[in-house]
This record gives C-alpha cells, sequence and structure tokens, in this order.
C-alpha cells in the first residue's frame, strides 16, 4: 500500500526540477513503486486527473467547495479563506497555510493512521456520485475528512487534485515516456496504446505486467471511447489537389463531432470531449437503432441541428442539446438534429483504423442507411472541389473537408491527410486562464479575458493573449455569471480563472512578443465561438501558433 504521503513527495520533488528528462525519471521510479492497484490512479493523479478521459465521472468539487470544506477544517472563516488564495495566488498553499495555522491546537503526531493513496480515490469517486439535495454540503464533508486526515505536507497537493489542477508540469507526453522507460517498453508501442485505448492506466498496467507483447496487442475497444483524428487548415484547393493526387471531399459541417458504439440494442454516443451525452440525444439513439445495420460498431461524425428554413442552426444551439439534461423531449423538437456520418472505425470484433479511408468508407456504406451519411466526392479536378465548396457555403455550413482517399486513422492526430477549407480568418482553440474585470459599461463584468496554448509536454499553459472583442452585451453576462464559479484568484481586477472553458478565437495574425510566456501574441483577436465542446486536451498547442506564425510570412 502507498500512502498518499508519497505522492505529495514526488509531487514536491518534480516541482522543483526544471528538465523533462529528470521529471520522467522521477515520475518512471514512482510508477515501479507502487502496485498494479494504484497504478492506474497515479498516471492521473500526476497529470492532475482523477478520473480517466473516457469516463462520464467528473469530480464534482469547484472553488467554492473547496474553500468551504478548508474553512470547516481549519475553522478559519470563508472570507480568510479567499484573502489567503488571493494572497497567495494559488489553492494549494493557501490551504496549507490555512489548516496549519487553524489547526495550532492540534497536533500532527506518529502513529496516525496515514491516508493512502486508493483511499483518497475511493473518497473522490464517492464526492463524484453525489446530486440532489444535500449533496454540496455531503461533498465538503468528504472533503473535510480528507483534509483532516491529512498531514500539512499532503495538503497542498491534496487541494490541488481536488479541482484536478496540481500544475507540477507532467502532462501526457512525460507520462507516456515515463511508462517506457518504468517497465522498459517501446514508447512508440506506449503511445499507441494510449491512442487506441484512451486510457493511460490500461496502458501502464500493459507495460508492467504483459510487456511489448501485451502492448502490441492492445486495440480499439467497444463502448470506450477513442481519441478523433483531427484536421488542420488546408493550404487551398489547387495545392491539396497537386499533393494528394485524388481527393475524398466532404462538406465540412456547422455542427458537433460525435462518436457512437453500437453493439447491439445499446447505443452510446460520445461528444468530441469524449463525455457520454447518450441520454442527452435520444434522437440520434433512434437513427442509429433504425438505420445502422451492423451489431456493433464504431462510427464518427457530426450531428447537425437544422432550422425550420432547412439551414444549420446556431453551433450554441447544438451544444444546448448536448447538455440538456431535463425536458430532452421538448427541445429535441425545438433543435431537431441530423446525424452526417463519415467514418466507421470498427466492425463487428474488427478494428478498422489501419484499413485506408476508401475501404472503411466502402464498410460505412454497408452498415448504414445512405440518409445518414455525409457525401463524398472522391476527384482529383479543382473544379470540382470548387463546386462541392459552393455548395457547402451555400447551404451554410462551414466549407469542406478534403481527405486522402488512402489513409489510415489516426486517432488524436491533427495531420496532412485530414484538411479543411475555410473562408475565414484562422481560429485557434485557446484555454481561458484569466481575465479582467471591465471598467465603464462592463463594470460588474468581466471584460476581457486572458488566453493560452497548450505545452503538450509538460501540460503547461503558456498567454498569448486577450480577447474582448466578439462578445455582445448579454453574452458578457452570461459569460461572467459561467467564470465567477472558475475563479481561483482575484488581485485587484485581475482574475485567475481554472483552465476549463475553452474559446475558438479568430486572428488577422500572430507577432513574435515577449508580453506572453508563449513568446508570441494575437494580432486583433476576436471570439468566435465558445467551445465547451472540446476539452483542455483539445486545446491548440504551442507547436501549432509556431506554425502558423512560420506559415503566414
Amino acid at each position: 500500500m502507498t500512502f498518499f504521503e508519497r505522492f505529495a513527495q514526488v509531487c514536491n520533488t518534480i516541482e522543483n526540477i526544471k528538465g523533462s528528462l529528470e521529471i520522467t525519471s522521477v515520475v518512471a521510479g514512482f510508477f515501479r513503486e507502487v502496485s498494479d492497484e494504484e497504478l492506474p490512479i497515479v498516471t492521473r493523479f500526476i497529470m492532475g486527473h482523477i478520473f480517466p478521459v473516457w469516463s462520464n465521472k467528473e469530480s464534482g468539487i469547484g472553488p467554492n467547495i473547496l474553500y468551504s470544506a478548508i474553512s470547516r477544517t481549519s475553522s478559519l472563516p470563508l472570507k480568510r479563506i479567499e484573502k489567503l488564495v488571493k494572497e497567495t495566488g494559488d489553492i494549494g498553499i493557501a490551504s496549507e497555510k490555512a489548516i496549519r495555522s487553524g489547526k495550532t491546537h492540534l497536533s500532527f503526531f506518529e502513529g496516525e493512521e496515514k491516508l493512502s493513496i486508493t483511499e483518497v480515490y475511493s473518497r473522490f469517486e464517492k464526492i463524484s456520485g453525489l446530486e440532489g439535495k444535500g449533496s454540496q454540503d455531503t461533498k465538503i464533508k468528504n472533503l473535510q475528512y480528507l483534509f483532516s486526515s491529512a498531514k500539512p505536507e499532503e495538503i497542498t497537493f491534496l487541494s490541488r487534485l481536488s479541482i484536478e489542477e496540481l500544475r507540477i508540469g507532467v502532462g501526457e507526453g512525460i507520462v507516456r515516456n515515463a511508462i517506457a522507460e518504468a517497465f522498459d517498453v517501446s514508447r512508440e508501442l506506449v503511445e499507441r496504446g494510449v491512442l487506441l485505448t484512451n486510457d493511460m492506466g490500461l496502458v501502464a498496467v500493459t507495460a508492467k505486467k504483459e510487456g511489448q507483447t501485451g502492448l502490441e496487442k492492445l486495440g480499439v475497444v467497444i463502448n470506450r471511447p477513442l481519441k478523433m483524428m483531427l484536421a488542420q487548415i488546408g493550404p487551398g484547393i489547387n495545392e491539396t489537389v497537386k499533393e494528394m493526387g485524388q481527393v475524398a471531399v466532404e462538406w465540412k459541417f456547422d455542427g458537433a463531432r460525435v462518436q457512437i458504439h453500437k453493439e447491439g440494442n445499446e447505443v452510446k454516443i460520445f461528444s468530441r470531449k469524449l463525455e457520454d451525452v447518450t441520454l442527452s440525444l435520444p434522437d440520434l439513439v433512434g437513427s442509429v437503432m433504425s438505420k445502422v445495420s451492423a451489431a456493433s460498431t464504431i462510427l464518427d461524425g457530426e450531428a447537425v441541428a437544422i432550422g425550420k428554413d432547412k439551414r444549420p442552426m446556431a453551433f450554441q444551439e447544438i451544444l444546448r442539446r448536448f447538455r440538456r439534461k431535463y425536458d430532452i423531449s421538448a427541445t429535441s423538437i425545438d433543435i431537431p438534429l441530423h446525424l452526417n456520418l463519415f467514418d466507421i472505425l470498427y466492425l463487428d470484433g474488427e478494428s478498422l483504423i489501419d484499413l485506408p479511408l476508401f475501404e472503411r468508407r466502402k464498410k460505412l456504406e454497408e452498415a448504414c442507411d445512405r440518409s445518414i451519411l455525409a457525401d463524398q466526392t472522391l476527384t482529383n479536378d479543382p473544379l470540382i472541389v470548387e463546386k462541392v465548396y459552393k455548395e457547402a457555403l451555400t447551404a451554410g455550413h462551414e466549407g469542406v473537408m478534403l481527405k486522402n482517399p488512402g489513409s489510415l486513422y489516426s486517432p488524436g492526430k491533427r495531420g496532412k491527410n485530414w484538411l479543411k477549407l475555410k473562408p475565414i480568418m484562422e481560429t485557434l482553440d485557446l484555454v481561458v486562464v484569466g481575465g479582467e474585470w471591465g471598467e465603464g459599461r462592463r463594470t460588474r463584468t468581466i471584460g476581457s479575458y486572458l488566453l493560452a496554448c497548450r505545452d503538450p509536454d509538460t501540460d503547461k499553459l503558456l498567454p498569448i493573449g486577450r480577447v474582448a472583442t466578439g462578445i455582445n452585451d448579454e453574452q458578457l453576462q452570461e459569460m461572467t455569471n459561467l467564470f465567477k464559479d472558475l475563479i481561483i484568484s482575484e488581485n485587484s481586477n485581475h482574475l485567475e480563472f481554472e483552465p476549463k472553458i475553452i474559446f475558438e478565437v479568430a486572428f488577422e495574425e500572430i507577432q513574435k512578443s515577449t508580453n506572453y510566456g508563449s513568446g508570441y501574441a494575437l494580432r486583433f483577436p476576436r471570439l468566435v465561438n465558445m467551445r465547451s465542446d472540446k476539452s483542455l486536451e483539445d486545446s491548440d498547442s504551442i507547436e501549432r501558433v509556431e506554425q502558423l506564425y512560420i506559415g503566414q510570412k
């Protein structure tokens, strides 16, 4: 049994290391220490996650619940906790200071029963399942139990972990490399296993118990979503056709990405963030049951909301459907969804991701009724591509996808095999990490938002600029209400948020800048959409920013 105290020691060590290679070695050593039962848990904990990314479980702990638990544990008033957070700028340090000062009448002595890693996880799991009347108070009591049982040196990381903000610079890249180093297996096989199973813990345990042979056997699992293949901006129709030769052209729908798993009479639908949204989309479930003949399959596509004018409704209307938990039937009448499937990843016990796209398309057409399939045109003629492109825009959609017919399905990868063409300014999906209270007519609302891109190796968020345009007065108030619950610290009119929300931001140009941690800044940024369908891992990386910067030159 490994105690949480050991986890805190490892986190503290990592926090004082700058080099990623040294951090990887420390993480690898920790992975070798823990038991088979603990290994899946610590692979998530070390990245600041509690549950597997494919799970629909959520911690259900926000700053308000956390502050209340610290207040009760320390016997300090809530206002004092909030002040400590503002002073330190770190919820972990503030928690430790509060509980240390509030517990001066208690003694932490040798021989006390220690918290184990599995006990901490079990308590978080219990909290995640709490709903309804009185659930908030029960969540606070469970957190209070953890803090009361923890030693001072554990409290910093326990509080950060509870809101899934560990901040020690360990991302997926380091954990993948640490698994390879810990159990002497190929990094490539570890990465392949993670992409196929979407479960770092399963890959770690497989590497430990079965080595390379076990990793090679890992594959697509029905009812466990895998990361979706992604597209990048294409250079243009002529250039793309010249490079690919023949292209598969599809509309780029103005909708929301879905991954559908069907096994017998059971259908599960997962969002772009790999959240289970099945209960909110009964009409799509019905379409799959009546129009998909395959007994067991995984399908990839886009859900589009069609209005009375037969044109796509606003993206935010689609997200209302995905988030809806009550009055679902009425909402499905107001916002009807149409399914447009364009890929198939698994069919009747066989993974298809290593087949070329043109073969997957044949199997998709055999497995599904044509009425729910996205139209696809195979051509090497730029004029035909241009015609499809104009048809898509005329119908109210975003543009076209140009795909390499020979391409394999690469989960989680963004590359040149899938290209998107849109007639709007370039956009980036960026994480909102901070903001400022507005002035003048924007007083009492958050007037601007600090944006950051992601470093995929360290999981650090690198600021790249602020956005304040593209937001009307109604949105200002709605967004202020949303972000108020995500405030971690406040200094004068400057705010720091939990990095939970993704903004799609258009801009005119990327410039070099010493004002932001990324080394870049956006010229004339404008909010396009608040992408609640995307997770932190879906946000754009610093590499993507650098590629766009080089490309614009």
